[in-house]
């Protein structure tokens, strides 16, 4: 049987901690630097305090999808954990044993099968295709994807280093942390996931590397911001296109395209470029970086999130995921939403 795949509940932790973008350029005395947030639509990101980091950060966004879903802990066949950065206990990267391992012991989820991947920004969406593919062979019926990025460390070092406005750790000052979940499942419905694909162009792999400080705690990025956008933009056109035509949908049948959310000029640029290659627009774009930066991987479902709290999305809706990552991987999902539209937005 050709099963089916869905997203049954969404979960999030954002730290509480802030720090507004008028601080953090504040810090580098470069006049043109001073429009930054005009520039990139924020005006503040989360970031971690003492006791907080990705494995909080993943366990707490865990336990809240816990709590939208049907499903406990031990009813899940599988975790895959899909961060970047894997910081317990401090900023240096924990290997074994895997983050989706500790992640099921500390939610008891005894009977859980656990793996990490790392794939950059495109961590959760990745762990979208992978769980979609166990669930339609009918290996698994359950799988949890869960992400938790501490890495606003980058941002930190670029702090250190940047001296002019052409710096390649400019974009660094972008990022903020947060945890996201998503529990997918098996489904007989049509309402569910539609298309997932990646594809991986390495020849632009030098366009945006990161690692961890050999000196210092923490990691540090350089991106080439402008090419690694034309890129993104001008090679995903094709991709988006297949994408489409396999799901059977036109671009202005897509109730909300969400983009990986890097920048407001990026992300409106990317979308007014669509429109002119497809002819069509998609009914909204949905822009979520105003108050929490760029999360990373949990981009995707951090907005998701937010929204379906706002009552924003309604069932049937058609939404496509748009990922970009260093390497350059360029991803989409499109899937029609559910009936998880009514779970949400209703605590007090």
């Amino acid at each position: 049987m050709d099963w089916k795949c869905q997203i049954e509940s969404i979960g999030a932790k954002l730290p509480e901690k802030k720090i507004s973008t008028i601080e953090l350029v504040a810090k580098l005395n470069i006049p043109c630097i001073k429009k930054f947030g005009l520039l990139t639509g924020i005006k503040e990101r989360k970031v971690c305090s003492a006791g907080e980091d990705s494995f909080s950060l993943a366990t707490d966004a865990v336990n809240d999808c816990l709590s939208f879903s049907k499903y406990r802990a031990e009813d899940i066949d599988m975790i895959i954990n899909c961060s970047i950065t894997k910081y317990k206990g401090g900023l240096s990267h924990h290997f074994e044993p895997t983050f989706a391992a500790l992640i099921k012991n500390a939610i008891g989820a005894k009977n859980a099968v656990t793996f990490d991947i790392s794939n950059a920004c495109a961590g959760m969406m990745t762990g979208v295709y992978l769980a979609e593919n166990f669930i339609r062979q009918g290996m698994i019926k359950t799988c949890l994807i869960v992400s938790g990025e501490y890495i606003s460390s980058i941002s930190d070092h670029a702090l250190r280093n940047i001296r002019t406005s052409l710096s390649k750790e400019l974009s660094s000052l972008t990022l903020g942390d947060c945890g996201a979940a998503a529990i997918l499942e098996r489904s007989e419905n049509n309402n569910g996931l539609i298309v997932s694909g990646f594809t991986t162009l390495s020849k632009y792999s030098g366009l945006c590397t990161a690692r961890q400080n050999r000196k210092t705690p923490g990691g540090f990025m350089k991106a080439k911001a402008k090419k690694i956008h034309q890129a993104a933009i001008s090679e995903s056109i094709p991709i988006v296109h297949n994408a489409l035509k396999k799901s059977g949908l036109s671009f202005n049948q897509i109730s909300w395209l969400i983009p990986h959310q890097t920048s407001r000029s990026s992300i409106v640029s990317g979308a007014n470029f669509y429109v002119e290659h497809f002819g069509q627009k998609p009914k909204q774009v949905l822009i979520n970086l105003k108050d929490t930066g760029n999360t990373a991987s949990t981009t995707h479902f951090l907005a998701l999130y937010k929204y379906l709290n706002e009552k924003r999305f309604r069932d049937g809706d058609n939404i496509m995921l748009l990922c970009f990552a260093s390497g350059l991987i360029i991803g989409v999902v499109i899937f029609k939403m559910n009936e998880i539209v009514c779970r949400y937005g209703n605590k007090n």
